[in-house]
């Protein structure tokens, strides 16, 4: 799979770009404040439907302007795929496959499989666990609709039953039978949640130290864990357990939308005993598993975005990441660069073809 064509109105600084594009590497070169990472990220937006680097989608739009128009023509197992990402101040936004609109955005994801390595991924170390929650749910969700559906399920009856808690406090009552509908509920898709978690970690965590010693040469254990309080009790259980503490809090305070993951290194949290080098080591790996996660269970070779690792990433690291994608486990490979010397340096290691776009 692959993007031929990319074009831009009023999305972030472009009022309007057209770029037909190489099948296998493109590079977005020219100084800070261009836009090479809005180009990155308008990729991203026809894949998830959403920006990596603002959630908001209306702070997209270009100042002044009341609308966007993301348009991507793909080439996908022998076919055609165009797609449309818009959105228009006070309005939804909209994707569109081949002109027709989809009557929910979440069906969008996991036809167009995409990895991405930003310096914004440092978020997932030193960042809460709402990060690493959505670090896992986006990989299992790009191929595992049913996951994707659970997890808009089990989030909306968390609000509500977050509503119904804040409504007893309001009104100084209390309805044991009411609340126990909503445990039910959230006990079911949790449960469905869970499993599919601890099953993608069993699969995951080989890949992830695979190229962990890739990169780093192997000289540290690394481990990643997973957070749960699931894994010593199930979740209607634990809903029961913990009420009185639900009740005074006025929300639910157990659930898998409390669970994290655990990044270690030599048994240690990498965010405090990594040194910064280890931390990016750690994330390209994260990355590099991810792309083959999703490369074995979409059986399509996922885009790969590469923003601004040139700049951040000292050359050993450099060197390893063009080592990697130097072969046809890769697919298409977009990177973001202030030097285009330098970027053009590195790509012409990797013995493909390219374009080389200045902004």
């Amino acid at each position: 799979m692959f993007l031929k064509k990319l074009s831009l109105i009023n999305y972030k600084n472009f009022d309007s770009k057209d770029l037909d594009l190489d099948k296998k590497i493109n590079c977005m070169v020219g100084p800070n404040g261009v836009g090479k990472t809005n180009v990155l990220d308008a990729v991203y937006h026809l894949s998830f439907g959403k920006s990596y680097f603002n959630p908001v989608s209306t702070q997209n739009i270009k100042h002044d302007e009341d609308f966007f128009v993301i348009e991507g023509e793909f080439q996908k197992d022998e076919r055609e795929e165009k797609v449309v990402c818009s959105l228009k101040r006070g309005a939804k936004k909209i994707i569109k496959r081949n002109g027709k609109a989809y009557d929910r955005l979440s069906d969008h994801i996991g036809l167009l499989p995409l990895v991405i390595i930003s310096p914004a991924d440092r978020d997932l170390i030193i960042e809460g666990s709402d990060t690493r929650r959505k670090f896992i749910d986006g990989v299992i969700s790009q191929s595992d609709k049913s996951y994707l559906q659970d997890l808009i399920k089990y989030n909306k009856v968390l609000a509500q039953r977050n509503s119904l808690l804040k409504y007893f406090a309001a009104n100084h009552t209390f309805n044991k039978d009411t609340l126990a509908v909503y445990n039910e509920q959230l006990h079911d898709y949790g449960t469905k949640i869970f499993d599919k978690r601890v099953a993608f970690l069993e699969a995951f965590i080989p890949i992830f130290k695979e190229q962990y010693i890739a990169i780093s040469g192997g000289k540290e254990d690394v481990s990643l864990s997973y957070d749960s309080k699931l894994l010593n009790d199930n979740l209607l259980s634990l809903l029961e357990k913990s009420v009185e503490k639900d009740k005074a809090l006025q929300y639910t305070s157990v659930g898998v939308h409390k669970d994290d993951l655990g990044f270690e290194i030599s048994g240690h949290p990498i965010k405090k005993f990594g040194s910064q080098g280890q931390q990016k080591s750690f994330l390209i790996a994260l990355k590099f598993a991810q792309f083959q996660f999703i490369k074995a269970r979409s059986k399509t070779t996922p885009i790969l975005l590469l923003d601004d690792i040139f700049d951040k990433l000292d050359e050993h690291r450099v060197s390893h990441i063009v080592a990697l994608v130097n072969n046809e486990n890769f697919g298409q490979i977009f990177i973001s660069d202030t030097h285009a010397e330098r970027t053009e340096a590195v790509v012409k290691q990797i013995h493909q073809t390219y374009k080389l776009f200045r902004l």
